[in-house]
C-alpha cells in the first residue's frame, strides 16, 4: 500500500513577502525557495512538511478550514511576539486551565492558535 507523506502545508495569500516575514519570523524559519507566485519556508522539524505560500488574486474569505496549533510555554509572551509581527487576536484566552489557548490571525487574516500544555 502507498502511504503518502505530507510535503507541504500551503496557504493561499496575496503578499508572499508579508507572509514570509510573519511566519518565518514567528517560527524562526528561513525562505528556501521563492518565485513570483510561490514561496517555501524550511520544513517544520527534521522530517516535517514545509510551510508554503501561493499567491492568489482573491483575498481570504470566511474562516479557515484547517489551522495550525502552535505550542508555546507562555501564551501571553508569545502573543506579544505575534502582535509585533503584525498578527491580531481573534478571541480571548480560553480553554481548560491545564490546556489554555488563544486564537490569532496572521497578517492576511488566517487563523491559528497559540496553545500551552
Amino acid at each position: 500500500m502507498l502511504t503518502p507523506k505530507v510535503e507541504a502545508l500551503a496557504f493561499d495569500c496575496n503578499d508572499l513577502d508579508a507572509m514570509a516575514a510573519f511566519w518565518g519570523g514567528l517560527l524562526g524559519m528561513k525562505v528556501t525557495f521563492k518565485d513570483e507566485n510561490w514561496l517555501d519556508l524550511e520544513p517544520l522539524g527534521k522530517d516535517g512538511p514545509m510551510l508554503s505560500f501561493q499567491r492568489v488574486p482573491e483575498g481570504k474569505q470566511g474562516k479557515n478550514r484547517l489551522h495550525l496549533d502552535l505550542e508555546v510555554p507562555d501564551i501571553d509572551a508569545a502573543g506579544e511576539i505575534v502582535r509585533g509581527l503584525g498578527g491580531t487576536p481573534a478571541g480571548e484566552r480560553t480553554g481548560r486551565p491545564e490546556h489554555p489557548f488563544r486564537v490569532w490571525r496572521d497578517v492576511e487574516g488566517n487563523e491559528f492558535c497559540l496553545v500551552s500544555q
